[in-house]
């Protein structure tokens, strides 16, 4: 295959570098990859741009002779800058709260900061006018198992999203009213955690809805800031449904998504903010199952007449627009687009900016087109990932920081035909050129059936030689959408960069459901998630295992979460191919997952039998070999130690030798103490079985109570 070729040859290439070269520059000490001492300037900040003053200017924070960080405005044209008086973006991540409220959840402010929105332990809605610190109690029949305003588990984790931290609450425009959930989960079932704590212990008890269980009823509220009576949206409780995030329009509207539990049926519904009746906008159905948690779903023109919507229902994410009754005037565009995200819209000049992958799906690109649909333009340059810009107010400049695997992060100043005006910066330092840094290169194997090119990220040894044999450590995480391989810089150092001193390839993999194929490579793993995902990282690893400079009897993979269960099915379904795995926080049995987002894939274990066998790591564990490593959290709340206790189970049974760590108290991510010992034991396991030599005695030793 071509590009096959390509990348044996580039290989070829890094070997030919003159040696005195590459004995010139340095290698990392242990000291400066993992305590930071004398840590090298390999890079330098790009400029800190905080928006535009107007279309011919851009703010940018700069130091002063005392040191003091100030606002400039600096004019495209010349590059002159003279300090900037106005308005300046704040790009913190949290919000500057006019009041505190020290017993608050979720403290929110109002679109014009005169009150507060929180909830309490006591599970209900407050908020609080800020000129008189006057509180007001919203809702009254918060319990144990009743939630106003602040999520349930499985909200909380598969639709709000993590960053909402439980928050389920939403002002609308106007500062007059809020929206909110109401969680009722007294008939969900209840799953215990073990805790250690104490001379006997006790269970942390959560609800859990897994994977054709009940799921927690749901009502959707309007309450005014005064107080009063609540006006409900229009929906019955009982009914098995999912409610997206919902949305207040530019005139304050409030529009709500709805979704049948088999998630194949989209509606978004106008809701009467008096009444609480509703009335059919949009509807959407698919044949396998449509993404509930898009929060870009919609976007509002300033003239709140119309909206854009992004759907992938032809197999790709594009842009639809829609007058505000719901009815589709036009398609806007019409392509392989994916990872689309509305970057400005023009109403005036009837055009929409954009930013979406599709040149190469490892890349982003910035396009602009008309709302008809028509002019598409692709205005980002070059064979780069532009992953961060910021438009001025009219379009008629915008900036771009763009990269690749092979080139830092520049900044680049460029007009609205996408022509580059200047380079504003370039994020190399000064000792950037003085370290061998590892070669890190894309390249695509073909699927077994021959309809997907995969792409493969290979991250060569310092001095890589092909006339040797390496070990391989596979990192991947493999869940739907959820792709890893970009073609954007990898900041050196760290682990990456010692692996690569000690003379290990390191790759990572991307499937056909990882959103480099779109909808379309998605739909494969409809009712069999796990099935082709594990078959595409076995179609690359054998590719790898064909490579001369790879020892096949040292593959290793690793991962969490998904990546821990993609781990367990490499050493057992891929026995054959995989020799050595780290499972960290593994599902092993979709059985054990929840309901939203299991069933998403899989339907139910009474609809779909047949899927959860063939899914389940324990099928295939007559076949494991090698030598597998799971690790798990014993108050994991996200993937249950169950899973890795039902695999184990499984494995003693079958004679099977493997090894286990086990963390008491901590949850899906293992942190501080425990985390450092967790990745000391990894690196342990990396230097017996792979790099087959002893570990340096620096990963073992303390450092004030501290271990790496």
């Amino acid at each position: 295959m071509r590009k096959i070729a390509l990348l044996a040859g580039t290989c070829l290439l890094l070997v030919s570098w003159p040696v005195s070269l590459l004995a010139q520059k340095k290698t990392f000490t242990y000291e400066q990859l993992f305590r930071n001492a004398s840590a090298p300037r390999l890079m330098k900040p790009l400029p800190a741009i905080r928006g535009w003053a107007d279309d011919n200017h851009y703010i940018e924070m700069r130091k002063d002779g005392s040191g003091k960080m100030v606002a400039m405005s600096v004019d495209v044209k010349t590059g002159k800058a003279v300090p900037y008086n106005g308005t300046v973006e704040d790009n913190s991540r949290s919000e500057s709260l006019p009041v505190t409220v020290p017993d608050g959840r979720n403290v929110t402010a109002s679109p014009d900061k005169q009150w507060v929105a929180y909830t309490k332990k006591d599970n209900n809605l407050y908020v609080m006018e800020v000129a008189t610190k006057k509180e007001t109690q919203l809702t009254h029949d918060g319990a144990a198992s009743i939630y106003n305003g602040y999520a349930s588990w499985v909200y909380f984790e598969e639709i709000l999203g993590r960053a909402s931290r439980y928050k389920a609450f939403w002002w609308s425009p106007d500062s007059k009213r809020i929206c909110f959930m109401r969680f009722d989960d007294t008939e969900v079932p209840v799953f215990s955690l073990y805790v250690i704590e104490g001379q006997h212990g006790y269970l942390e008890k959560a609800h859990y809805p897994k994977a054709g269980d009940k799921n927690p009823e749901v009502k959707i509220g309007i309450v005014g800031v005064n107080g009063g009576t609540i006006t409900w949206a229009d929906f019955n409780p009982k009914d098995d449904q999912y409610f997206g995030q919902p949305y207040w329009t530019p005139s304050g509207d409030l529009w709500v998504q709805w979704m049948n539990r088999g998630q194949d049926v989209l509606k978004v519904y106008g809701i009467d903010l008096n009444s609480g009746n509703k009335t059919e906008i949009y509807e959407e159905k698919q044949s396998t199952w449509i993404t509930l948690d898009d929060f870009g779903r919609f976007e509002f023109l300033p003239g709140g007449k119309q909206f854009i919507l992004k759907s992938d229902k032809d197999g790709w994410e594009n842009l639809y627009l829609h007058d505000i009754s719901g009815r589709l005037i036009n398609r806007i565009t019409d392509g392989n687009f994916w990872g689309t995200t509305v970057l400005k819209t023009d109403e005036k000049a009837k055009q929409v900016w954009f930013k979406a992958r599709k040149e190469n799906s490892a890349r982003f690109d910035i396009y602009r087109v008309g709302l008809d649909g028509k002019g598409l333009t692709r205005l980002s340059f070059g064979d780069y990932s532009h992953d961060q810009v910021t438009i001025s107010p009219n379009g008629k400049y915008f900036i771009t920081t763009y990269s690749n695997l092979s080139t830092p992060p520049a900044m680049a100043l460029v007009d609205a035909k996408g022509k580059l005006v200047r380079e504003l910066g370039n994020s190399k330092g000064e000792e950037f050129d003085h370290y061998q840094l590892p070669r890190t290169e894309l390249t695509r194997v073909q699927s077994a059936d021959g309809l997907f090119d995969l792409p493969v990220m290979i991250t060569y040894p310092i001095n890589f030689d092909p006339g040797k044999k390496y070990p391989v450590m596979v990192s991947i995480y493999g869940g739907p959408n959820a792709g890893t391989v970009y073609d954007r810089w990898r900041m050196p150092g760290g682990i990456t960069q010692w692996w690569a001193q000690e003379g290990l390839i390191q790759v990572v993999f991307d499937n056909r459901s990882s959103g480099h194929f779109g909808k379309k490579g998605l739909n494969f793993i409809y009712r069999q998630l796990g099935k082709w995902e594990i078959e595409d990282y076995m179609t690359c690893a054998k590719w790898l295992k064909q490579q001369p400079w790879v020892d096949g009897s040292r593959l290793g993979i690793t991962g969490g979460s998904f990546g821990g269960y993609m781990t367990c099915m490499a050493l057992t379904y891929g026995a054959d191919v995989f020799t050595h795995g780290i499972a960290n926080a593994s599902v092993t049995d979709w059985q054990f997952y929840d309901t939203h987002y299991t069933e998403r894939f899989m339907d139910t274990p009474k609809e779909n039998p047949e899927g959860y066998k063939l899914t389940s790591v324990m099928t295939y564990a007559d076949k494991y070999k090698g030598l597998l490593r799971i690790i798990h959290g014993t108050s994991d709340d996200n993937v249950h130690m169950q899973n890795s206790l039902v695999l184990i189970d499984k494995l003693q049974d079958l004679k099977k030798h493997f090894e286990f760590m086990v963390y008491p108290g901590e949850r899906h991510g293992i942190g501080g103490l425990k985390g450092l010992h967790n990745r000391t034991e990894s690196y342990q396991f990396i230097y017996d079985h792979l790099l087959k030599k002893p570990i340096p005695e620096a990963f073992w030793a303390t450092n004030n109570g501290r271990s790496f």
